[in-house]
């Protein structure tokens, strides 16, 4: 792996981490802002207990070392989470203010896991 490629997955990763932490501890003190925003998109309330929960989970597999197969499920529930997050925005035609921080936690989603070391992905082999 390049030094680049180091510096771009460690980037990526940490302001990944942050944004999920820091998202994931307004929605788990029920935020009046967050309240709002979930049900402005038509989610129960509940639903942002149990996405605080899996966005620190999920953080703390993608940083901890080895545990491999963890990272893959951690980074493909941040996919579907922000992807979600990113159309349920789009099909309510949200400004782009309210769109914008969707946008940059699903690029950085995917920036970080194309970037991390081949040590924190699964290989598969073939013959």
């Amino acid at each position: 792996m390049s030094k680049t490629s180091k510096i771009i997955y460690w980037i990526a990763t940490l302001w990944f981490a942050l944004g999920m932490v820091s998202s994931g501890i307004v929605q788990l003190i029920l935020m009046k802002e967050e309240v709002d925003m979930m049900t402005h998109l038509g989610y129960h309330v509940y639903f942002l207990t149990l996405l605080s929960v899996w966005k620190m989970l999920g953080v703390v597999a993608i940083l901890i070392p080895k545990f491999t197969l963890l990272k893959e499920w951690a980074y493909a529930g941040f996919f579907f989470a922000m992807s979600g997050a990113l159309m349920s925005h789009l099909v309510l035609g949200d400004t782009i203010k309210e769109i914008f921080p969707s946008i940059l936690l699903f690029i950085l989603t995917l920036l970080s896991c194309y970037y991390r070391p081949s040590d924190r992905k699964i290989v598969l082999l073939s013959k």
